[in-house]
Parts: C-alpha cells; sequence; structure tokens
C-alpha cells in the first residue's frame, strides 16, 4: 500500500488541488490520497474564511473526482492542526510495511524545520514536493524527497474567494463544490 497525505486549508479546495494529487497518484503509484482540510492550521495568521464542516464537505464532494482520493477528518476539532500528530495517527492505522507519503508545495517545504517537532515528521514519511521546474529549495539532512516538477497551476484560494464574492463563476472549482458553495451561501 502507497498513501499520501495531502493536508490544506481547502478553503475552497480547487482543481488544482486535485489535479497535484492525480499527478503525484500517477507519477507515483499511490493506491490512496488522503484530502485532510485542516482545522486549525498552525501556520497560517488568519482562520479559514469558510468552517471547518464546509470545508470537509466540499473535499469530500471533490474527493468524488478520482477512486483513489478520499476526503478525511484526521485534523477535526478544535486543536491546531500539527502534521506530526496526524501521521503518528495514519501510522497508527495502517500496515507497517505501507509506504507512507506527504504531498507538499515547495514553499510549504522550505519552513519545514519551523514545524512543531520537525525531525520526527523526517524521520516518519517521504516527501513529495511539488515545484517549479529549476525551483531550488534546501533539503535537511534525513529528509526523503521526491520532486514532482510536471506541473506548473497558478491558482489561488484567495482569488477563487475574490471572485465568488463579485458574483463570478470561477472556472477552477469542481462543478459540485461550486454546487455547494451556491447552496450554502459561502464566500459571498
Amino acid at each position: 500500500m502507497r498513501l499520501a497525505l495531502f493536508g490544506g486549508t481547502f478553503d475552497p479546495i480547487h482543481t488544482a488541488h486535485l489535479a497535484v494529487a492525480r499527478e503525484a497518484a500517477d507519477h507515483f503509484q499511490l493506491d490512496r490520497v488522503l484530502l485532510i482540510p485542516n482545522a486549525i492550521p498552525p501556520h497560517k495568521e488568519r482562520r479559514a474564511t469558510a468552517g471547518y464542516r464546509h470545508r470537509l464537505a466540499m473535499v469530500e464532494l471533490a474527493a468524488q473526482t478520482d477512486p483513489r482520493f478520499a476526503a478525511s477528518r484526521l485534523e477535526e476539532g478544535q486543536t491546531k492542526s500539527y502534521s506530526i500528530l496526524t501521521i503518528e495517527r495514519v501510522r497508527g492505522e495502517i500496515d507497517p510495511k505501507a509506504e507512507l507519503f506527504f504531498l507538499i508545495g515547495a514553499d510549504a517545504f522550505s519552513e519545514i524545520e519551523t514545524w512543531f517537532r520537525w525531525p520526527d515528521v523526517l524521520e516518519r514519511v517521504e516527501f513529495i514536493v511539488l515545484s517549479r521546474p529549476g525551483y531550488t529549495f534546501d533539503i535537511p539532512k534525513g529528509a526523503r524527497v521526491h520532486r514532482l516538477e510536471t506541473l506548473s497551476l497558478d491558482v489561488s484560494s484567495t482569488v477563487i474567494r475574490r471572485r465568488l464574492a463579485a458574483g463570478e463563476t470561477p472556472p477552477e472549482l469542481p462543478p459540485a463544490v461550486l454546487e455547494y458553495i451556491r447552496a450554502n451561501a459561502l464566500y459571498i
């Protein structure tokens, strides 16, 4: 079993998130990609615009686009979403022989040494780092890193929220997610 954890605020989840997950699954022969909305991201100053319940529902809808995707409630709750705690929970629930990957953007990976218990994170997972071709970043000693440089996606949840607030229909949203946003009057 080859499993990847792909966490994020997903405020809202969009087609670039799904393209990254799909490309990683294809390129690294992943059996499953867990899409994990953060309850309270520790590295973000502001809270998500949409509440956790709504972001999870949108992730559940988006996960239906590929049988390898699954929405996860692993970070549900009122505490900060520390990656090591999520990794340890998953490790405790899967076959010890399973390969566990952590799908992450190069910008976030470049800050890995600021993470809570970061040496433990490096020890327990292999990283699939999404980066632009030629983009360089430091790799801490002991980190097992696979580069994913086949995508160049310039999509921003912030821009999508602004466009939704302006009454526009951003093409970067999966149809079911857009329908959910409209039905629940999110981002207006």
